[in-house]
């Protein structure tokens, strides 16, 4: 299901934000070259979303960008992770863009300490799918109500 859609009319860039309800998580999958503004705007579009059908999963798709995407690593500690952690995050999927040198999670990884759910990093769409199918199995038999 289409949540929300943000595209530079400039560049045709774009961050979609979709609840993949046979899943049960949300996605966001980014494309194109992504500048800060529109990086902030999507990672904001998931807080707002997720504030509106929580969801313990998020399955982050940057393989389809190009260049630098995000500056800060900052921002996305201190004020998007608690806000997501609070408005039920629990397991991240993320993987990187195809340019790894420019990918701001392998380059400027947080501490473990400072992230509340469990992020891995994956080269490979699938593979990050297989995981959080995993993860979703085991936390929905632990906490059937949560979808």
């Amino acid at each position: 299901m289409l949540l929300n859609i943000n595209r530079d009319a400039h560049d045709r860039s774009t961050c979609v934000l979709t609840y993949e309800e046979s899943e049960y998580w949300l996605q966001a999958t980014w494309s194109g070259y992504i500048d800060p503004t529109e990086a902030m705007r999507g990672a904001e579009a998931y807080l707002q979303h997720a504030g509106q059908r929580p969801c313990a999963f998020l399955l982050n798709d940057n393989s389809q960008l190009r260049g630098p995407w995000f500056e800060s690593t900052d921002w996305l500690v201190d004020v998007w992770v608690p806000q997501a952690k609070q408005l039920g995050l629990r397991y991240v999927a993320h993987i990187v863009q195809a340019d790894q040198h420019y990918d701001v999670l392998t380059l400027r990884l947080p501490a473990p300490t400072r992230v509340p759910f469990e992020l891995q990093i994956f080269q490979d769409v699938a593979d990050a799918r297989q995981w959080l199918r995993q993860v979703r199995n085991a936390y929905l038999k632990v906490a059937p109500q949560v979808e």
